[in-house]
């Protein structure tokens, strides 16, 4: 019986750091994403960005 549950923490485990590890990477993008809607003209020009794209990509969704 002890076996048997044993067996299945594992899988578990495994798929509660999948999703860990994508909610960090999501909250990473909304950061990322709410940084680039703040830059300047001359540092978006900076980094080959024009304003509209820089908003497009600021707006994207997950």
């Amino acid at each position: 019986m002890l076996s048997h549950s044993l067996r299945h923490i594992a899988p578990l485990r495994a798929k509660r750091a999948g999703l860990r590890a994508h909610v960090t990477k999501w909250l990473e993008m909304r950061q990322t994403r709410a940084a680039l809607a703040r830059l300047d003209p001359h540092l978006l020009r900076d980094i080959g960005l024009d304003s509209a794209r820089a908003t497009a990509e600021a707006r994207r969704t997950f």
